[in-house]
This record gives C-alpha cells, structure tokens and sequence, in this order.
C-alpha cells in the first residue's frame, strides 16, 4: 500500500526565498532523519511564502503506511513558523 499527502504551508514570517527554504528544508530532513517515508518539496520552489511538501510511505497495509506520514503530519503541524493550508491524501 501507498499512502500519499500533499501538505501546503503557507509561511507568513518569511521575507525571502533564502528563509523559506531554510524552514522547509529543516523540516524535510527532521522528516526524513525520524520517520521511514520519502519527503520532498514539489510545489512553489520559487514562491517565498508558501510550501507544497509531499510525504509518501510504502508499507504491506495501509494502516501502518498512513501512521508513519500521520505522524509526519503531526511534526510538521508542530512547527511554528507555518501553518497547514491544503491537505490533499492519495491512497494507491
């Protein structure tokens, strides 16, 4: 099983493309470093107050897929420097 979310983030503290890509890349690796999913930013590279991040797990049942991008859910929903503003899930 496949489980997919797509988390845009809108980052309102943020005055450059430099800063914005320091949060989202500390959180894409805190992701990677603590979780056993894949994490990328795919969407708004050039736009320096939102984030598009993708989180995907491959697991043999879908329960356990969903739990670990939840809980990558959970992390970055933690951070206080963003705010969720899409959440779009893909089960394949």
């Amino acid at each position: 099983m496949i489980v997919s979310y797509e988390c845009t983030f809108f980052i309102p503290a943020v005055h450059s493309l430099k800063a914005k890509r320091s949060i989202v890349q500390r959180m894409v690796q805190r992701a990677r470093q603590r979780y056993n999913v894949s994490v990328s930013e795919v969407d708004f590279q050039d736009v320096w107050q939102r984030a598009t991040i993708a989180v995907v797990a491959v697991s043999e049942t879908k329960a356990v897929a969903e739990r670990e991008v939840e809980r990558v859910l959970a992390l970055f929903e933690s951070e206080v420097e963003w705010e969720l503003t899409e959440l779009v899930k893909d089960y394949f």
